[in-house]
């Protein structure tokens, strides 16, 4: 098995290894984004 493959004989793939699309990257970005909107944003307004 070379060390860059990841997959198991049953065919699944191990996490964190997988690779992921810069899609997935800005997806991950707008949730991050959100998420500090919400947690400095909200008590800033209250």
């Amino acid at each position: 098995m070379d060390d860059h493959d990841h997959e198991t004989e049953d065919g699944r793939v191990t996490s964190p290894m997988q690779e992921f699309t810069m899609g997935q990257v800005g997806t991950g970005f707008v949730v991050l984004l959100v998420g500090l909107a919400v947690v400095f944003g909200v008590p800033l307004l209250a």
